[in-house]
C-alpha cells in the first residue's frame, strides 16, 4: 500500500484557508492512507480556552470531516488529521479518520502537554484500531509518542500503522519513533507541521518539521525537512508488520512476560 504525509504551516485561525490549502495538495496526490498534522486547520497555541472553543467543531457534521470526506471520496483514500473538537461545552484535541464511504472513526487526545492541560480536556475515545481494507490502522496525537504504552496498545490490538498527527518541540520524538515501531513491529507515520507561533508573549513555539514513516524494522522510509512544507508518499510492505517473529525462536508478542510486568 501507499502511504503519504503533508507537513504545513498553517496561518493560526483562519480554518478556511488552512483546510482549502490541504485540500488543494491532496487533490493532486495519490496514496491508500494520508496523515495529516495535529490541530491542521487552526494553528496550536491559543491564548485561553475560550478563543479555542470559537474555533472548535463538532465531529463528523462540522466543515473539516466533511471536506475531507468529499476529498477522501475523490481521491479514493482514507485520511486522519487533527482538529479542535466540540463536544457539547467540552473540547477535545482529536484525530479523525475519514474514507472513500465517509466517517470511520476519532480519537481524542490522551496525553496532553504542557499548556494545552488549560484548554483541553483528556481524551475519553478508547484506543482504537480501524480496518481499513488494506491495513489496520491506529491513531494517536503528537505528545502521547513519550508514553510507550500508547503504542503499545494499538499494536496489541492489532495495528498495522499507527498514524500519528503531530505539533511536535520536543527534539527526540522522531528518533522515540524509530523505537517505537522497534518494540512493536508496526509502521509509524508521524505528520508534524513546520514554522513558529508566539501569539502568548515570551513563549515562543518553533515546530520542528521532519515528518516521518518508519518501517516495523526502524529503517526511515523518508524523514521531511525541518523547516518546509512537504508532501510525500512512501510504498510500504504491510505483511512485514503482521509477522512478529524476529528469528525462529522469538516472537515479540509471545516472548513477552506479562507475568512479570504486574506492579502487585
Amino acid at each position: 500500500m501507499k502511504i503519504g504525509f503533508v507537513q504545513n504551516n498553517p496561518l493560526f485561525g483562519d480554518i478556511e484557508n488552512n483546510l482549502a490549502q490541504v485540500l488543494g495538495v491532496l487533490a493532486e496526490e495519490s496514496a491508500d492512507l494520508f496523515v495529516l498534522p495535529e490541530l491542521f486547520t487552526t494553528g496550536y497555541q491559543f491564548i485561553n480556552r475560550e478563543e479555542a472553543l470559537e474555533l472548535a467543531e463538532t465531529v463528523p457534521d462540522g466543515l473539516t470531516t466533511q471536506s475531507l470526506i468529499s476529498l477522501a471520496k475523490n481521491i479514493n483514500a482514507v485520511i486522519v488529521g487533527g482538529i479542535v473538537e466540540r463536544e457539547g461545552d467540552a473540547i477535545y484535541n482529536s484525530a479523525l479518520m475519514v474514507g472513500p464511504y465517509g466517517f470511520i472513526g476519532k480519537y481524542q487526545k490522551a496525553h496532553l502537554f504542557d499548556t494545552e492541560k488549560q484548554i483541553f480536556q483528556p481524551g475519553t475515545t478508547p484506543l482504537a484500531v480501524f480496518d481499513i481494507g488494506c491495513a489496520r490502522v491506529g491513531m494517536m496525537i503528537c505528545f502521547d509518542w513519550r508514553f510507550p504504552e500508547t503504542a503499545r496498545t494499538l499494536a496489541l490490538k492489532g495495528a498495522d500503522i499507527i498514524a500519528h498527527p503531530a505539533n511536535l518541540v520536543l527534539k527526540h520524538c522522531p528518533d522515540a519513533m524509530i523505537t517505537r515501531c522497534l518494540e512493536n513491529g508496526i509502521f509509524i507515520a508521524t505528520a508534524d507541521r513546520v514554522g513558529q507561533e508566539e501569539r502568548i508573549p515570551g513563549q515562543r513555539l518553533k515546530f520542528m518539521g521532519q515528518s516521518q514513516v518508519v518501517a516495523p524494522s526502524g529503517e526511515v522510509l523518508y524523514r521531511a525537512s525541518l523547516d518546509q512544507e512537504e508532501v510525500k508518499v512512501v510504498e510500504l510492505d504491510i505483511a512485514s508488520a503482521r509477522d512478529k517473529r524476529l528469528n525462529p525462536n522469538n516472537h515479540l508478542f509471545a516472548d513477552r512476560r506479562e507475568d512479570l510486568y504486574r506492579l502487585n
